[in-house]
């Protein structure tokens, strides 16, 4: 007896000493089991400071599956929607609790305000999720044009729907954070998640990077620009009210109409003159007239943009007012900082409003988007790097995945596509240079400034996500990495999902 206690002893300790965390059974009441982990082997401080050496440790397989998709926003959801109809065993995994990324968790309705009279649109699942939406009652018109607000608390309901019906698996509350190669290749073979589960590892033949930083792409190793912290697009702390007397706002609205030219009220904004004249949705001088009243302080100078969807019951969502500049969305202070200040600028922006604009005299705060809305970090340095002459000159390429509306918003550049021009986007933005069976898509595919103001909107995110989770799946099929897949091959089988290439 004394040698089995001894064994079993021993047998605790070397688990331990290798990392491994086991559960340990106290005893079992009428309320549950009483259980307790085994702490942690111990890890050692750096002589040089500032570092903490973690000890090695044996992870647990949580799964395996032929594509995985890290991410499960508007390019996330394309990609594993992608892989799975070209028939590949796809999971979704997503950091939140939810799907939709940036629609559902910051509560950014539109993915395709920009679609004025004359546009050519892209097609494909972005196009199919704004449709699906509406149909399940998810949606109303956009103010100005026939584009859709999505109902962002209900998409997560279409996002659902979407994943289920297509035989993808989801994992939700689970965050990448390290990545494992195949032995001392180039290639992926993995990823290491935390969660509430623990430290897992989840193995897959191919990996599709959704994550909007490039995260994984970023712990593999591969190459990536960033745009100086002094230029980066700003952050928008999005928020929601009610109360609202819709009638008495739109008729503001009308007798104080506001155009795209009055985006160049406060900065020097490039466009090509059509956009001036255009109907939009914005508020801006209202808030001058706050900081005038002595209503809210005069250093908030963020506050600005635009207002979307308003419902019958007095709701207007996605008001996109409160912005900061300055904030690095990959370090965790700055994103800490903005989180907190974005609240405080949002409540000044409501204050204003209730104040200065005939209709929101009672309105009241509803609720902040789950976290913030971003649009500029990391990019990769990718097998083609898209430019501002490629998205402003109807650029064509061999590898197309497919296409985009000539829209750029971002860096003080507007451009909207009502004439009917586009530009390709290709295959090459999305294969990243020093790591194979990885692909990048979404908002941090391969570019400069300009082409990056076209590629972060939420339906070119779609056009990436989409043709990453094809390329992927086909790649399988053909039993090469995804740096060598035959294009044409790709290409056939985007058409075939109804993708518009050319």
């Amino acid at each position: 007896m004394d040698e089995e206690k001894y064994k079993a002893r021993a047998e605790r300790m070397i688990t331990r000493w290798a990392g491994q965390r086991i559960t340990v059974n106290r005893e079992t009441t009428d309320e549950g089991d009483v259980m307790r982990h085994a702490p942690p082997a111990l890890g050692e401080f750096s002589e040089q400071g500032g570092l903490y050496i973690e000890p090695a440790k044996a992870l647990p397989i949580l799964a395996e599956c032929e594509v995985l998709v890290v991410g499960g926003g508007p390019s996330g959801l394309a990609a594993a929607l992608a892989a799975r109809r070209a028939g590949a065993d796809t999971i979704l995994l997503e950091r939140f609790g939810c799907f939709g990324g940036v629609i559902t968790t910051v509560g950014m309705e539109t993915l395709a305000w920009y679609r004025y009279e004359g546009t050519v649109e892209s097609e494909g699942i972005g196009v199919e999720m704004e449709r699906r939406a509406a149909q399940m009652g998810g949606a109303i018109k956009w103010p100005y044009n026939d584009s859709q607000c999505l109902d962002a608390d209900f998409f997560k309901v279409v996002a659902d729907h979407l994943v289920r019906e297509a035989g993808i698996r989801p994992i939700l509350h689970c965050l990448a954070v390290d990545v494992i190669f195949d032995g001392d290749s180039q290639r992926l073979k993995g990823i290491v998640t935390e969660s509430k589960s623990g430290r897992q590892v989840i193995l897959a033949n191919r990996i599709i990077d959704c994550t909007g930083d490039a995260d994984i792409a970023h712990l593999a190793g591969a190459s990536y620009r960033k745009t100086p912290k002094d230029k980066m697009l700003g952050v928008t702390t999005v928020f929601n009210a009610s109360g609202v007397d819709k009638a008495r706002f739109l008729q503001y609205t009308e007798e104080q109409p506001a155009t795209y030219a009055d985006w160049s009220r406060t900065w020097d904004q490039e466009t090509t003159g059509k956009e001036d004249v255009l109907r939009s949705p914005y508020l801006d001088k209202e808030f001058d007239e706050a900081r005038r009243l002595g209503v809210i302080p005069q250093n908030t100078t963020n506050l600005g943009g635009s207002w979307s969807a308003l419902t019958e019951a007095g709701e207007a969502t996605n008001l996109n007012l409160a912005h900061q500049n300055g904030i690095d969305c990959t370090d965790v202070m700055d994103l800490t900082k903005a989180e907190m200040q974005g609240r405080q600028e949002a409540l000044y922006a409501l204050m204003a409003l209730k104040k200065v604009v005939p209709g929101f005299e009672n309105a009241k705060l509803r609720n902040f988007g789950m976290t913030l809305g971003t649009r500029d970090s990391r990019k990769i340095i990718g097998r083609y790097n898209l430019t501002g002459d490629d998205v402003r000159n109807q650029a064509k390429f061999e590898d197309s995945v497919g296409i985009f509306p000539e829209f750029i918003d971002g860096y003080n550049v507007l451009i909207l596509p009502s004439t009917g021009r586009y530009f390709e986007v290709p295959y090459g933005c999305m294969v990243p240079l020093e790591v194979d069976n990885l692909l990048v898509a979404g908002r941090c595919v391969a570019g400069d400034m300009v082409s990056h103001a076209a590629m972060r909107n939420m339906m070119a995110c779609t056009v990436t996500g989409q043709g990453a989770g094809v390329a992927a799946a086909v790649s399988l099929q053909q039993q090469t990495t995804t740096a060598n897949v035959d294009i044409a091959l790709v290409q056939a089988e985007l058409a075939r999902q109804g993708v518009r290439l050319h």
